[in-house]
């Protein structure tokens, strides 16, 4: 099967949506499927405005068009509403090709949190990009809900994996710090909401683990608190596992893709009763909600380690693929779409 995957977001950017995208695509292709990624390294692009660090392409459509033109894609899957998706889409309708989409971020939240504009028009942007998919993917049950209160339709799950022979439990703590150690991980911006963290008053230590356009704010105004960067690999495995508790407090995120790679550690994740929380912490069994972050983190600590470690090894990136795989299909009837030997074997 020919895949076309359109993405603004793909390396040298550092999120979940990268993470799961590549995951995907590299299964895919191991299981014989055929996958042409559109992504902004292959066009002239400029810095995003109030986020240098995310590369806008500009003026993608002749090139996205000889893409999938030479490409002959059984199946077009849109992974953002930036200007590659938006090109892809526009292909889609241009062709009369059906295509899937994604909802990974809270596109609207995170643009309120950087200009002055109405959750209201925001939304309408983007239910426009997802409107004409034959299905948009979700990956939780709580934020399928919240996209149907705005009025999207056709709504799908595609869930989330984690790596959990790479993630895994350590005896020996990699840092030398004060217990409890409270770790964030993911991007240091703005719509993450850190400040909710650094701002506890808690024993022990803080720990940021990341790269993002507010870190140096956060380093001037939180000097207490240990900024370690962007770490990768077997480092950031092992560091994430030398934790008491990562804190996750984010009110913006779709799931929080480092909340399974925390508890893959057995470590026990405290955060708010938001979408994607909502549907991934058990309360006492692999982490804490409350909508008192400190009380959070207070009974996450309580959290038995192996509990959290035997919740991650419910999700494997197989069967994330595998869900893909199946919704995009539902578009075709040519005998391409029946399974390969290796996901006959799932």
């Amino acid at each position: 099967m020919r895949i076309a995957i359109v993405t603004d977001a793909w390396f040298p950017q550092v999120n979940g949506v990268v993470r799961t995208l590549d995951k995907t695509i590299n299964l895919l292709k191991q299981w014989g499927h055929e996958i042409l990624c559109i992504n902004p390294g292959l066009f002239r692009t400029m810095p995003m405005p109030t986020y240098p660090d995310i590369p806008l392409s500009l003026f993608p459509y002749g090139r996205v068009k000889k893409l999938l033109d030479e490409f002959q894609p059984d199946a077009i899957h849109l992974s953002t509403e930036g200007p590659l998706g938006w090109a892809g889409r526009r292909y889609c309708l241009k062709h009369n090709h059906p295509y899937t989409t994604t909802y990974h971020t809270r596109f609207p939240e995170y643009v309120r949190l950087r200009a002055p504009i109405p959750l209201s028009l925001s939304y309408a942007f983007v239910r426009a990009f997802h409107g004409k998919a034959t299905l948009t993917m979700v990956a939780t049950s709580s934020m399928k809900t919240t996209l149907e209160s705005h009025g999207f339709k056709n709504l799908e799950y595609w869930t989330r994996g984690v790596d959990i022979e790479h993630f895994v439990p350590i005896d020996k703590p990699v840092l030398d710090l004060p217990h409890p150690i409270a770790l964030y991980l993911g991007r240091v911006a703005v719509e993450k909401n850190i400040t909710d963290f650094l701002d506890l008053k808690m024993p022990g230590s803080k720990v940021v683990i990341g790269d993002g356009p507010a870190l140096d704010s956060l380093k001037q105004d939180y000097p207490q608190a240990q900024f370690l960067g962007y770490r990768k690999n077997g480092d950031l495995a092992r560091l994430l596992a030398s934790a008491d508790v990562m804190v996750f407090p984010s009110r913006t995120d779709t799931f929080g893709l480092v909340m399974l790679e925390a508890m893959a550690c057995g470590v026990p994740v405290a955060t708010y009763p938001v979408e994607g929380p909502l549907d991934v912490i058990k309360n006492g069994n692999n982490g804490w909600m409350d909508e008192d972050l400190q009380s959070a983190v207070s009974n996450a600590l309580e959290v038995d380690r192996k509990s959290c470690r035997a919740f991650a090894e419910g999700y494997s990136w197989e069967a994330c693929t595998q869900q893909f795989l199946n919704l995009v299909k539902i578009n075709l009837t040519d005998p391409v779409a029946e399974p390969t030997p290796a996901e006959k074997s799932l």
